[in-house]
């Protein structure tokens, strides 16, 4: 159908966008002929007297054609030229001599919202999937059809560069209250008739705010925009260019009209495609996402929801999980060896919550010393990572379980397998490794291991998404994906200290190649001993399978410095003493013992430095995906950045090799397997896997 036109008795023409062969209508090229063939007609329609545009689907509309922009490698004078005539028929829209009226039926999302700025007024309905926002700068992107130029102009600046720069959606209220919307109806059936009553009550009102009177700057302005490229700088290290190219435009357009400022947006619009961090970011944020969100990723099967959930262990990790379980309206049981710590735990949860929390978590959250009495649909447990108290406190909480349902360990290193020997029903045993601290990261890895069922891993799945998180399914496995990984990192920090690299050196050359946090300072807040500790545990689990060492990575210096500086009571941050010296009222500062780890007097430059960090990494990480630990190039790089926090701008720790070249990134390893050794090396396998896959084929195929 494409954009269906209706006029009534009164002069109103509704414009129903429905395009064909889409479940959701995008800014595409037949999107472009139809919205210009539209306007034209809308120019000339005798009568006019108000135009009404909604839409046949779901949603009101969704955004860009990202697959076009995806294969887009850059923006020619032609780009330019079509771009600007798209955004021109959004402005001819604007300036039509009768008042224009969105009707918001369901999500408008970037170019979908732009469409809606174009519009007089804009009515939504009362539904949370009825999301409003402009999120293009998730995807390495600025709006570019016209919402990076009227947005400021429309709502208070702090708003407006908070919505620009986050790129997060809201929901009818809170449009609403922001003023990106002027009002809210109950149901969709009520859009259609809220708008001709605008219309009626608004012959005259057709012209938009930034039409009106020329662009007067608010007197902070200067002041807002400093402090937000600041936090930009502070965020992205630099590496992302979209959201310094969206304050540029915000700041232009404080003092020049809006055609010279939508002029702009469409040069540094087109100046960001075919850009590797936007390829990388329209690929991992926007494509290998969807494919979780989208079910694309999911096992097989009925989709199910869990009614009660039990945590076992009330220390950091459980009152964490207990925490958002709560939070989300769950009946929550979180118990301890004691009601004290049970009490304690809870008393934890209640503090990690918001105000508006508060009350949700502490009527659904109840702390008991044990089970008895009580059978949960899923029970969690999440107590200190030693293979011989978890297999105890299975074996002795397992038949508490509901018929039909569950048991998650929360372990991050030791094999399910392992574990699963303590279960009556090891079918009905899974992995669920949660990250610290649990309500802020947006990660779960599911661990499926040798017995698990295919409804197990299913129901798992469905509790991930459940809790409003995102699941990746890993192989059973030493390390599983993400602490194996991880540990890459710290190790090869130290192995860096051990050549003779400054430790100063070491923490800025992380940081610049986009690392979260520094490794040294990511050392102390992990805990020293923690490590240490962690592998005593994998001793334990080698002496069980009669292995000499079976974690699949070496990482010698680390068990080494860790195991020395445990002994010297350097454990890190919470004794005030590790890899850093805390003192009260000073920022940290690197202790000067260091120096005696340094075994050899290399010269090793920053880039150096930064390769050796990210290189191992994403070198693991191929590894597990050769090994089938990891099911896919989507999961691997979503897992990386939200799990193990590989640099954001990459796209995740597989799209950083594709983003670099597969020839080019190999030959760099080769460069640094010979020359600080075969951790760097990969058999000619694990490179086939990637040169026979296509970058984001199978999640492409989803959107």
């Amino acid at each position: 159908m494409g954009f269906d036109y209706a006029r009534d008795a009164a002069g109103i023409v509704t414009v129903t966008m429905d395009m064909d062969g889409q479940s959701a209508n995008t800014m595409s090229q037949a999107y472009h002929e139809l919205m210009g063939a539209t306007v034209t007609r809308l120019e000339s329609e005798p009568g006019l007297t108000g135009v009404i545009f909604a839409s046949a689907k779901k949603t009101f509309f969704a955004g860009g054609d990202l697959n076009g922009l995806l294969a887009a490698e850059t923006a020619d004078a032609a780009y330019v030229a079509w771009l600007t005539e798209d955004k021109g028929y959004l402005r001819r829209l604007e300036r039509l001599p009768v008042p224009v009226v969105a009707a918001i039926n369901g999500a408008a999302l970037g170019g979908g919202f732009e469409i809606a700025l174009a519009c007089n007024h804009r009515i939504i309905v009362d539904d949370p999937a009825a999301i409003t926002g402009l999120p293009e700068v998730t995807l390495g992107l600025l709006p570019g059809a016209g919402g990076t130029a009227r947005l400021p102009r429309l709502i208070a600046l702090p708003d407006a560069l908070d919505l620009l720069l986050t790129g997060r959606a809201v929901p009818p209220a809170q449009a609403r209250a922001l003023g990106l919307v002027d009002a809210i109806v109950a149901g969709p059936a009520d859009l259609i008739p809220a708008a001709r009553a605008w219309i009626a009550a608004n012959p005259q009102g057709a012209t938009q705010p930034w039409d009106r009177a020329a662009p007067t700057a608010p007197p902070d302005a200067a002041a807002l925009i400093a402090a937000a490229r600041a936090d930009v700088m502070k965020r992205t290290r630099g590496k992302l260019p979209a959201p310094q190219r969206i304050l540029d435009i915000v700041e232009a357009g404080l003092t020049q009209g809006l055609d010279a400022t939508l002029a702009l947006e469409t040069r540094l619009f087109s100046s960001l495609l075919g850009l590797p961090e936007t390829r990388a970011a329209i690929l991992t944020n926007f494509f290998a996402a969807n494919a979780v969100r989208s079910g694309k990723l999911r096992p097989e099967g009925p989709r199910a929801r869990v009614a009660s959930v039990a945590v076992l262990g009330a220390g950091l990790m459980g009152a964490g999980i207990a925490h958002v379980t709560a939070g989300l309206g769950l009946p929550t049981l979180l118990s301890d060896r004691s009601a004290d710590l049970a009490e304690q735990g809870r008393a934890s949860a209640l503090a990690q919550a918001r105000p508006e929390q508060q009350d949700r978590i502490a009527q659904n959250l109840q702390a008991v010393a044990g089970l008895d009495g009580h059978a949960p649909e899923v029970i969690i447990e999440a107590v200190y990572e030693d293979i011989d108290v978890k297999q105890a406190l299975i074996r002795e909480t397992f038949g508490q379980l509901a018929p039909g349902g569950f048991y998650a360990t929360n372990t991050s290193t030791i094999p399910v397998a392992l574990l699963a020997e303590a279960a009556s029903d090891p079918g009905r045993l899974v992995g669920l490794h949660f990250f610290s601290p649990v309500p802020k990261m947006p990660l779960v890895e599911i661990i499926e291991g040798p017995q698990t069922s295919a409804e197990t891993l299913r129901r798992a799945y469905d509790f991930v998404q459940q809790l409003r998180k995102t699941p990746i399914i890993v192989r059973d496995a030493r390390g599983f994906f993400t602490s194996r990984v991880f540990s890459t990192y710290l190790n090869e920090s130290l192995e860096l200290l051990v050549d003779g690299m400054d430790p100063a050196a070491i923490e800025q050359a992380a940081h610049d190649a986009g690392m979260p946090v520094a490794p040294f300072r990511l050392h102390d807040q992990v805990t020293i001993s923690l490590n240490h500790a962690a592998y005593e545990t994998h001793r334990k689990i080698d002496a069980r399978l009669g292995v000499a060492d079976g974690f699949p990575v070496p990482n010698v210096p680390l068990r080494r410095i860790a195991r020395e500086m445990t002994g010297m009571g350097r454990i890190g941050r919470k004794a005030g003493q590790g890899f850093y010296d805390y003192v009260d009222g000073q920022p940290p500062r690197l202790w000067a013992g260091l120096s005696q780890f340094r075994a050899h007097d290399h010269r090793i430059d920053a880039a150096e430095a930064a390769d050796r960090m990210l290189y191992i990494q994403s070198i693991e990480t191929l590894r597990c995906l050769s090994e089938g630990i990891l099911r896919n190039e989507a999961e691997a790089n979503l897992g990386s950045i939200m799990g193990i926090g590989f640099p954001a701008h990459t796209g995740g720790a597989l799209q950083y090799i594709r983003g670099i070249g597969i020839a080019t990134f190999r030959a760099r390893a080769d460069q640094l397997a010979h020359r600080w050794g075969a951790r760097f090396a990969l058999p000619d396998s694990a490179w086939d896997l990637l040169l026979g896959s296509k970058p984001g084929r199978a999640e492409r195929a989803s959107a």
